[in-house]
Formats: structure tokens, sequence, C-alpha cells
């Protein structure tokens, strides 16, 4: 054991009261007995892609939903698991810290110890690396005792290092075999998902008896589809965030002379960014997804800042907060460019005081423009997951700057009649990283290590936990399983001109849906927010009180709970197969052909729509 993990921490009073929470468990997951119903093949959303994953996931494409049942559910065809063999299983935190991990461990290891107590829960140290060195260290209730409800991954570490390699993906399988693992359960996003189902997939081919679990933990919210509602570790983020955001708000307005310019994590897509907005209601937020869509140029959002701090000012208000993501350089049509270019130069081993030199003219003539400080960080080496290093490059101070010098402009001009620009920038990231997680991310994370233990009984492999109908109370929640490869994509990407686009299965990285309820809601607000000072503070993340129960916004106002409706649409099939039966009357045959002739038309329509296709 290293001795840097595992020790007992020293804790806070609060911290105290918090390691006395102990989360409850849906119906479904409780008692000794696993009951699971299996639904139909879960295939990709993109069926574009389907036959590139199918033939990338022979052994682990096309498995079936996995429901758990509750003790007094009826289901004839339903799976019961009575006996339960000691099991040894391991697990490892992948990718970056996202707060409630820990109770993934803690509800697994309870959830083994209560099926039988001889079954042992073994945590990686370090990451993908203890997985590969077969660093570990067996999961105790003392060594979980002062993490329970806690935030970080200090506990086993975490690495952000993926298991990609045909080396890493053996020398994990090798781990497993010399530690006769039953099952590995990986905690992670889209990238450790996508590597867990690529671990499945050999492992499976090469008859390795070790089952592979993913657990959808990130602080990004990206890793949301039709089964995940949405991740660990985002409702506390979000929390965290909004109330250092609402505190900026407030000073500015107690100032009345600063902008605010606030970065905020969260990798490519926007979910941090919409959710922060809707929770502290910030004068204006840049979401990437919007900016791609409408191909907006650096100097289009410029303009769009300077036209709002002018509105402002002719309200006699010269104060405001606007909200980035870190992901926005990577929405920006020419900015995005040229960091394709500066990649494919990295990638051909061009050192980094050189890339300047064989930039392209156009690309060059838009780095010499950009200010010293910004092509430094865009000339860093990309992520092992070959994106920019987005939480080092600083989008707030390139905008602040060029709003300042377009005011400036304006202010000269005599077109802009407010007080003299001036603009202060922060970046909320790692703050957050370590926070005690929300009620809801314990809650969640604690469930779901329940799950973990109800897939490997169920004897399933490369399935991802899910609960569905989150905004609910826990004991509404639904618990299931749903095959990994049946949440990918083809990825498809081209360094240069005259690169091949090349098409590589991964977890889809879901961004902000332009088109759904929370977007809308935003949208909705977007004008009081930017003229009035509406700004809302929600307070410190609580526990126990007012606001403790709360979930993230985004969450609550779409209309989710994808695996039951599967589960109510099996249900009314299964009805019309009990009554239209050989000797049923004719006019009730006659009924359920035209009911079925018209939906299945209007389902091949949207079908063909969404996928560009001529309807069948």
């Amino acid at each position: 054991m290293d001795s840097d993990y595992g020790v007992p921490r020293e804790l806070s009073e609060v911290q105290k009261k918090r390691a006395l929470y102990q989360p409850e468990v849906p119906p479904c997951l409780q008692g000794t007995t696993v009951r699971v119903e299996y639904g139909d093949a879960a295939i990709a959303a993109d069926p574009a892609g389907a036959h590139v994953i199918s033939q990338a996931f022979p052994h682990t494409y096309g498995q079936p939903l996995a429901h758990f049942l509750r003790k007094t559910a009826v289901v004839p065809d339903a799976k019961v698991i009575s006996e339960h063999p000691a099991v040894r299983v391991g697990i490892v935190f992948c990718g970056r810290q996202s707060p409630g991990g820990h109770n993934v461990v803690w509800g697994l290891y309870e959830a083994i110890k209560a099926h039988n107590q001889n079954s042992k829960l073994i945590g990686f140290l370090g990451g993908s690396d203890g997985l590969l060195a077969q660093k570990t260290l067996e999961i105790t209730d003392e060594v979980l005792s002062s993490y329970k409800n806690q935030g970080g991954y200090d506990m086993l570490g975490r690495t952000k290092d993926q298991i990609r390699t045909t080396e890493q993906v053996n020398g994990a399988m090798a781990s497993c075999k010399a530690l006769k693992l039953d099952a590995l359960v990986i905690i992670g996003g889209v990238t450790s998902n996508t590597d867990a189902a690529q671990l499945a997939e050999t492992f499976a081919e090469a008859k390795c008896a070790t089952k592979v679990v993913g657990v959808p933990v990130t602080l990004n919210g990206d890793l949301k589809n039709q089964f995940v509602e949405t991740t660990v570790g985002f409702d506390t983020i979000c929390k965290v965030n909004s109330q250092l955001i609402s505190n900026m708000c407030t000073d500015a307005l107690s100032a009345e002379k600063y902008y605010y310019f606030i970065r905020l994590m969260g990798r490519k897509a926007s979910h941090v960014a919409l959710e922060c907005a809707l929770q502290s209601h910030p004068n204006m937020v840049i979401l990437g997804e919007e900016v791609a869509a409408s191909k907006l140029t650096i100097f289009d959002i410029t303009k769009q800042i300077c036209d709002a701090v002018q509105a402002r000012a002719e309200k006699d208000k010269n104060h405001g907060v606007v909200l980035i993501p870190e992901g926005l350089v990577e929405s920006i049509p020419e900015l995005y460019a040229l960091l394709q270019e500066i990649h494919g130069l990295h990638g051909k081993g061009v050192s980094a005081e050189n890339i300047s030199s064989q930039l392209s003219p156009w690309a060059s003539a838009l780095f010499e423009f950009l200010p010293p400080f910004i092509r430094k960080q865009l000339l860093l080496h990309p992520e092992s997951d070959d994106s920019a290093q987005l939480s080092q490059i600083e989008t707030e101070k390139l905008l602040a700057q060029l709003v300042e010098t377009e005011m400036n402009r304006r202010l000269k001009e005599g077109t802009y009649k407010g007080k003299k620009f001036n603009a202060i920038c922060h970046f909320f990231g790692y703050q957050a990283r370590g926070a005690l997680p929300s009620k809801f991310d314990c809650d969640y994370a604690y469930v779901l290590g329940h799950v973990c233990y109800h897939i490997l009984a169920a004897g399933l492999n490369g399935y991802m936990a899910t609960v569905t109908n989150l905004k609910s109370p826990v004991n509404k929640w639904r618990c299931g399983a749903a095959p990994i490869s049946s949440m990918m994509t083809v990825k498809r990407w081209s360094r240069g001109p005259s690169a091949t686009q090349i098409g590589k299965p991964a977890v889809h990285m879901a961004s902000v849906d332009l088109k759904g309820k929370a977007y809308e809601l935003l949208r909705q607000s977007s004008s009081s927010f930017l003229l009035e000072d509406i700004y809302r503070n929600p307070g410190p993340l609580q526990f126990e009180g007012p606001g403790a129960d709360s979930k993230p916004i985004s969450l609550c106002v779409e209309d989710q709970d994808y695996m039951g409706r599967i589960k109510k649409l099996q249900e009314y099939l299964e009805k019309v197969k009990s009554i239209v039966k050989p000797g049923c009357s004719q006019d009730v045959l006659k009924a359920a052909l035209s009911a079925m002739s018209s939906v299945t038309e209007t389902l091949n329509i949207m079908i063909s729509s969404s996928n560009g296709q001529t309807p069948l």
C-alpha cells in the first residue's frame, strides 16, 4: 500500500456531520436478491456509425438493456439471482477528479458486503498507472470512514492517462488476471468510459473472466444521452461556481465600475456555463454551441459584448458579469482552424518555438494578430485525447482585451457615452473540483455504486451503470444498465487540408442542445438578464435545510426518464399482443393494423429525416 493513499483524514465538524449521513437506495436495489429484466438490444443513436461500431465491438455491441426490479414487481421473464458467491472487484478512478466519486466506492463496497461478507473490493492506487502496476489497497470500513460524502479522489488517487494502446490494454488484462478479479469498475467521463468499452471488448475476445463496468462521473456534464441524464459531480460544480459568480455579481453591482469576465471549467461543451447562468443570472453567457451554430468569429463575439456594454451604459449601468465556457476557443471557427494547424505541426514533431514560422499565410496572420499571452497558450502541446489544453487558454482575457480596445475606440469617436471600460478576469475551475459534494451527488454516486454490484451479479460486461428519473425523489429512481457501445458515435477528425478523415468509435460527448428546454429557458430570460440586474445568489452549498435537496435546473426542466419510457412502450406492445390474438374480432384486428401502420409510417419518416435519408 502507498502511504499517501487511504489514510484517515482530519475532518472538520462539518465533515464529521456529513460522514454520518447515510444515503438511501431505491426499492429496486434493496434486499439481497437481484432481479433483472432484459429489454431489446441497444443500438447506437447514430445509425450512420452503427456498422463501424458493431465491427469494432463484435462481442459487446447489440447487448440488451437491463432494468433492475423491485421485490414486488411482477415480471414473468425477469432473471432472479439469489445466490451470491464471494467476488473480487477492482475499482479505479480515471480522468479528472469530480465531487462524489468516493461515494461510488462506498456504495459498491456496501452492496458487495451485503450480498457476501467474504467478497473483496480492491482499489487501484494512482488511477490507471496503479492498475497497470498492480498497486492496490483493499477497501475496508476503516479506509472508508473519513471519505464518506467527502470531495476529491485522494482515497485512491487518480490519473488522466488513457488505457488506449495495445500495451496498456494488455497490461490492464494482466493485472486483472493476476489479481483474479471478477469485475473491474472504471469511474470517469467520456474518455474513460470509451476506454472501459475497449477493455470489455478485448477481455471478451480473450475470454478473460473479468467483467468491465463504467460509471458516469465527470464534472463537465458532457456524458449525457438517452440512458444517462447527468453525471456525478456536475451538480456540485455548478452550485459552487454559481455562488462564486453571484458574489462577483454583487460586487459588480456594489462598485458599479467593473465588468467581470469569468471563464468556467467544462471542457468542450458549455453545460456548466448554461447551468450556472440559470442559477446565478449573470448579464451575459457566451455558449460555445451558439457560436459554432452561428459560425461567429472572435470579432463577432467582441461586437456582441461591446453592444451589450453600450446598451447597459445607456441605462447608466457601467458594470456587468459575462460567463465564458473554457471550450469557447474551439467553437470559434478561425481559432479552431488555427489550433488544428498548430496541433498538426506538433504531430510532425515541430518544436513550439518553430511552429509560428511554418503556419499557412492566413493562420500566420491571425497568430500574429493575437496578444503574446494567447500565442504562447495556443502553442501548448495538445492533451492525450488530441484536444487543446483548454484550462490553460485564457479566452476571457483575450475577449476582455478586445472589448476594451473597441470600447476605447468608440469612446474616442464619441459613439459610446459611458464610463471608461474596466475588466477583471477570473477562471473558476480548480477551486470547485475538490469541493464537498452536494447531497444530490452523494445520493446519486452511492446508488450508482450499488447498481455496479447488480451489473456484475447479472454477469454483464461492457455496461455502464445508469439511474434515470433523477428529478424525482430517490425512491422513484429507476436503476439499470446500458451497453457502453450503444452510447457511441463515430468520431471523425482531420489534420491539415490534405489529411484523410478517420472514423473512430467513442462515447459521444454531448453538447448543449440548442433545441432543449434548458437552453430555451435561458433564451427567454436573456434580455432581462442583459439589461436588468436580477442577479440571483443560491448561497453556499447546503447539506441540510433550504436548498439541500435542490437539483440542477437543466436536469429538472428537461423531459427525461428514457429508460422508464422504453419500459412503458414494451408494456403497451405486450398489451397489444395479448389483445390481438387469433380469434379476435375483425374490427379489433382492423383497428390494430390501422394504428400500427400509422405509427410505423410516422416513425419511419422521423428516423429518415434525422438521418437525411429517403423514407422507406
